[in-house]
């Protein structure tokens, strides 16, 4: 039988959905306690998308995709072996369909990743913790997790209009991870390695660690959620920077 969330407590209002969108930045704790109470996702899902397709389309304006790809390509040994005209054919044919791509596949890898990682945790913590979660309880906790990210992509807009667009660098627009700080010919495997270790992902770890312990206190204690979230966390990474070597 699932174990059901302790209701609120009489004269605690239920926390609205704006509310929760900064709440769960400022003020979590209470804010996950009212998402297991009333698990909810739709907001922060479109919170997060809404930004990232800004980012896109801004970078797209202000910036444009041609350098993008050029420093891609410089940066890719098999890319550099190519004859220069397939390689400039190349490029341009990234430009030409990168902001189309990107439009379509940075809102649709978010929703399938959340709830791969909602799926994932929520089988983890049930068989590792008996914690008896439901999907939707998983799911609004993950999606909640996430909102660090609505942060830096604001913070991302502000430095797009800022800075001079041709030292903008949109895999590292707000210098947050190591990876900001190697040199350009570092190996691809080591500047994956680097962009890892970040200060928004490790901010989102710590909310997805909070908000299972806090959905089943009795179950699931702060370290323990942590550990599981980490392990996962560096199972990516190694794929991730395993990824970079063989394809770089």
């Amino acid at each position: 039988m699932a174990t059901t969330p302790a209701p609120a407590a009489p004269g605690q209002a239920s926390i609205g959905t704006f509310g929760r969108l900064a709440g769960v930045l400022f003020n979590p704790r209470p804010t996950f306690e009212d998402i297991a109470r009333k698990p909810s996702w739709v907001a922060p899902v479109v919170a997060i998308i809404l930004v990232q397709l800004a980012v896109i389309a801004i970078f797209t304006q202000r910036v444009g995709w041609q350098s993008f790809f050029e420093r891609q390509a410089a940066t890719n040994s098999r890319i550099q072996q190519m004859p220069a005209d397939q390689r400039q054919n190349m490029i341009n044919q990234q430009v030409k369909y990168g902001p189309i791509f990107s439009y379509v596949f940075v809102p649709v890898t978010f929703v399938v990743a959340t709830l791969a990682i909602a799926g994932l945790l929520l089988g983890l913590f049930n068989a590792m913790a008996s914690a008896e979660l439901d999907f939707k309880t998983s799911l609004g906790i993950v999606s909640h997790a996430f909102m660090p990210g609505v942060v830096g992509g604001l913070l991302g807009i502000l430095i797009l209009f800022l800075k001079d667009p041709s030292t903008v660098d949109l895999q590292n627009l707000v210098a947050s991870n190591v990876g900001a700080v190697l040199p350009d010919n570092a190996s691809k495997w080591l500047v994956s390695l680097g962009s890892s270790f970040d200060i928004f992902s490790f901010w989102t770890i710590f909310l997805l660690g909070l908000g299972y312990s806090v959905a089943r206190p009795r179950k699931i204690k702060m370290g323990t959620a942590l550990t599981y979230v980490i392990v996962l966390w560096a199972l990516y990474v190694v794929v991730k920077v395993g990824a970079a070597a063989i394809f770089s």
